[in-house]
């Protein structure tokens, strides 16, 4: 980031190792506990997502992440009337989730919002995998940024823990917004990855974090890494000593 960039460095108390969540987008869950075995301690927070929901299994990989001792984030990204957010929501209190995520309107946020008890409710503001054009093409003429603040505004309204947000975003968010909700940033590529993908609105570890962001998103480069444990702990790494002077 350049030297006169603004610096929003969470303060928030959130133990610097659940700062990562590694994203298990990956065919089925035999793979998914494969890889959280190969993980080991140095990830302790997981998303898991559509693919796995539609491979089966789904509930019981989720509940043999929190036995295993792990965070739980259900990105189901729910969108429906708001009575069946509201009860899918509720679904959600027995099984240790920490976050879900919501892609709707107001009356879905505010309906999730109502159930959500323990789990921090996340909506979406604008998938990483967009940008303007797509943005248009999906018939919002306004610039990506301005949706992306205005769905915040509205999802904080609406008693919303926090956003999904690029951190592209991520600065103009806490500047408008203040410090009293979560960003969670996903597409993030730590900067030596070259693979072909489909973020198109991607920050490093660094950036994502000096930003906004609370948390961070990392799936490919760590999952599809020839050594995932040793690039989860590498990010840590980085995660760590940003976050060094926060400790006791």
């Amino acid at each position: 980031m350049p030297e006169n960039a603004p610096n929003f460095l969470s303060s928030k108390s959130i133990p610097p190792s659940e700062r990562l969540i590694v994203a298990l987008d990956v065919p089925d869950t035999d793979r998914a506990r494969e890889l959280v075995r190969e993980l080991g301690d140095s990830v302790c927070f997981y998303k898991i997502g559509l693919e796995l929901f539609m491979a089966g299994g789904y509930f019981e990989l989720a509940r043999w992440l929190r036995d295993q001792g792990k965070k739980i984030f259900v990105d189901l990204k729910f969108f429906d009337v708001p009575e069946t957010v509201a009860s899918a929501v509720r679904q959600l209190r027995h099984l240790g989730a920490s976050f879900a995520t919501i892609h709707g309107n107001d009356a879905m946020l505010r309906a999730g919002a109502r159930e959500k008890h323990d789990v921090g409710i996340l909506a979406v503001t604008a998938l990483t995998s967009l940008d303007q054009g797509d943005m248009e093409d999906l018939g919002f003429q306004a610039d990506i940024r301005e949706v992306v603040l205005s769905r915040a505004r509205r999802a904080l309204e609406a008693g919303c823990d926090g956003v999904i947000s690029s951190g592209l975003e991520a600065a103009e968010l806490r500047s408008e917004l203040g410090e009293r909700f979560l960003i969670v940033t996903p597409g993030i590529r730590p900067g030596h990855n070259d693979r072909a993908d489909d973020q198109k609105r991607a920050v490093n570890v660094e950036e994502a974090f000096r930003r906004g962001a609370d948390h961070i998103v990392v799936g490919r480069p760590i999952t599809a890494a020839a050594d995932p444990r040793s690039e989860a702990n590498r990010i840590q790494g980085i995660i760590q000593d940003l976050f060094s002077g926060q400790q006791d």
